[in-house]
This record gives structure tokens, sequence and C-alpha cells, in this order.
């Protein structure tokens, strides 16, 4: 039995490893927004009361369960988005250690995936994806073109300037035909990013998806908003987030079945 776990503890550390993360996501995900205040100052502490928050009451997911998702100052309820995020954070990172291997290609991934998380949630609270993310974000995926097996610098270039340029271009299409913007330059940015990542093939993948996801969502809420109707205010940042997470994972998977199922057709 013993002998039989000893292959598990690597994604065991992994997976503590993807917790301790997103405990620090959640840090972004609140203070990014705000813009003045640092990672470090002021500390941890209790929106409701202001007490600071112990390291032991700070543990991913743990410490939640322990309090039983309240302060343990004033009792007042923590948010479940917190250990959720921690979980989620766990959760990517061994699926890219299993999926990749312990490789730098997993590392760049899971980091990937975790940026992508707090995009998400900034930008469905905020209707924003701050700059501080995006830019830097694509000079480090052209970096990691060298460091991913399936992708050269050549692709990773491409990639920026059919993500954020495409996007630019659909974006200006729709303020010519509606008179308005459809779409922030925060997404322009976002799939140039995701585009240095992925290249030419991922980042059209990931419009597709994107754009799917969100028209089934779109069709759920329109109804739902009739007094908004066409002019209900959707953030797209979550939606091309959750169409790079499938690309990372099954992206080929599905490209590949996909041109087996044209080509049969023709």
């Amino acid at each position: 039995m013993t002998n039989a776990l000893i292959p598990m503890l690597p994604y065991f550390f992994v997976l503590v490893f993807g917790l301790v993360i997103g405990s620090f996501l959640n840090v972004c995900i609140y203070r990014i927004p705000e813009g003045g205040l640092s990672f470090n100052e002021p500390r941890s502490h209790c929106p409701h009361c202001n007490a600071q928050i112990a390291f032991y009451d700070n543990l991913p997911v743990v410490s939640y369960i322990l309090l039983r998702g309240k302060c343990r100052a004033c009792k007042a309820g923590i948010a479940l988005r917190y250990p959720l995020v921690e979980l989620a954070s766990g959760i990517f990172a061994v699926a890219c250690a299993i999926n990749f291997g312990l490789t730098w290609a997993a590392l760049v991934y899971f980091v990937l995936i975790a940026t992508l998380l707090v995009i998400t949630f900034i930008d469905l609270d905020h209707m924003i994806i701050p700059n501080v993310i995006t830019l830097p974000g694509i000079p480090i995926g052209i970096a990691a073109s060298f460091l991913l097996p399936d992708l050269t610098l050549k692709q990773s270039l491409i990639g920026v300037l059919v993500g954020g340029g495409g996007l630019f271009a659909v974006s200006e299409l729709f303020l010519l035909i509606r008179g308005k913007e459809g779409m922030g330059m925060g997404d322009v940015k976002l799939l140039a990013m995701l585009g240095a990542f992925f290249g030419f093939k991922g980042v059209l993948f990931t419009i597709m998806a994107g754009a799917f996801v969100g028209t089934i969502v779109g069709l759920i809420l329109i109804p739902l908003n009739r007094s908004k109707g066409l002019d209900l205010r959707i953030p797209f940042g979550p939606f091309l987030a959750s169409g790079a997470m499938v690309y990372i994972f099954w992206g080929e998977f599905l490209i590949t079945k996909y041109l087996e199922y044209a080509r049969g057709g023709l």
C-alpha cells in the first residue's frame, strides 16, 4: 500500500502548491481593481470587522471548513468564492501536471490558467480586464514559446497579431453596425495575450469556443432581462477564458476530430 502511494506524492505537493497559489489569486482578484493596494499591505483582514486574519485562519480551503465559513472575530459569513477559487487553482495545477507531466509546459499552462481565473472574476465583478495583467502577459507569452514544445516564436507572434487584431476588427465592425461598443479593448488585449501563448490555431479555437459559450449564456440571460434586451452587458472575458482552458486540455483533440469529420464529409 505504501509503495502504491509513492507515485502519488508529487501530485499531492502539486495540489498543495495550487491551493496556496489560489489563496494568492484571491488577493489579486480583490486588490488589483483597487489600484492603490499592495499585495502585502495591509495584511489580510475581515471586510466586516477589519480584524486581521491570523496565518492559521488563512490556510487554503482548510481554514474555511474549520471556521465553518465565518470570521473568527465577528462571525460574519465568508464568501464561498474564496475556497472555490483556491480549490479550482489546486485542481487545475494537478490537471496540468497529469496532462503535461512535471514539465515546464505544465507550469506555463498552470500560470496562464491562474491568470485567467483572476481575469474572470475581476471581469465579472467590475466589467474590466486590467492592463496590468494582459500587457505584461503578451511578452511573457512570447517568451513562453521557448518552453512550449508545440509553439514556435513565429507562431506566437502571429497569434498576437491574429488574436488582438482579429477581435479589434470585430469590435470596430460592431461599433459601425450598432453605433456602440460591443467589446472593450480589455478583451482585445486578453486575446492578444492568449495568442502569444497559443499561436494562430489556438487563438482561433479560443474565439470560436468563447463565442459559442457566450452565445448560449446570452440566449439564457437576455430573456431574463427583457427590459435591456440586446443592450444587456455581459463580460466577454470569462468566455474567452473558458475557451482558452478548453484549448489547453482538449483543443488539439477537438481540432483533429473536427478535421477528420470535415474530410469525411467531403
